[in-house]
C-alpha cells in the first residue's frame, strides 16, 4: 500500500508518493496544464500514477489562508477533491498545506537552486512536504495506540 500526496495549484499539480512502509514521501512529478479549468488530463495522469504505484489513499493539500480563513483556492480544491474521489474511488484526505510552498522554496535556496529554476520543482517538493506531514501524523497516532 502507498499513499499519494498532491499539491493542487492553478496550473500545476505536484505529486508525491510514499514508500510501501508508509515512512517516507518521495516527489514523483509535476503535472502541468494550460488552463486552470482543464483537469481531464491531470485527472487521467493521476489515475495512471495511482495504478503504477498501487496507491490506496490520497492526501490533498488544503490551501487555507494564514489567518485560518478559506478563500477561492479552497473552493477549487474541494471541487478537485470531489472529482478525484469520483474518478478514482479512493478516499481523499484534506491536509493543511500552509507554509509548504515557503518551506519548499527555502529548501531549494539552501540547496543552491537558482531562483529562476525553483518554479520547476516547488510544487513537487510541496507535495512531498504535505505527504510527509500526513505520514508522520499517522505514525505518531499508531505509536500512541501501542
Amino acid at each position: 500500500m502507498r499513499i499519494m500526496g498532491l499539491d493542487f495549484g492553478s496550473k500545476t499539480c505536484g505529486v508525491a508518493v510514499s514508500d510501501p512502509l508508509l515512512i517516507t514521501a518521495q516527489g514523483v512529478e509535476i503535472i502541468r496544464r494550460d488552463a486552470a479549468n482543464k483537469l481531464r488530463k491531470t485527472l487521467a495522469r493521476i489515475e495512471e500514477l495511482i495504478e503504477e504505484y498501487e496507491v490506496e489513499e490520497i492526501v490533498l493539500g488544503y490551501p487555507k489562508n494564514m489567518n485560518d480563513t478559506e478563500g477561492e483556492r479552497v473552493e477549487l480544491t474541494k471541487e478537485f477533491k470531489e472529482k478525484l474521489e469520483r474518478r478514482t474511488g479512493l478516499e481523499v484526505v484534506l491536509w493543511d498545506e500552509r507554509l509548504t510552498t515557503v518551506a519548499a522554496d527555502r529548501l531549494m535556496m539552501e540547496a543552491g537552486v537558482r531562483r529562476e529554476n525553483r518554479k520547476d520543482y516547488v510544487d513537487q517538493i510541496a507535495a512531498t512536504f504535505i505527504l510527509q506531514g500526513y505520514l508522520d501524523l499517522k505514525k505518531n497516532r499508531q505509536t500512541d495506540k501501542e
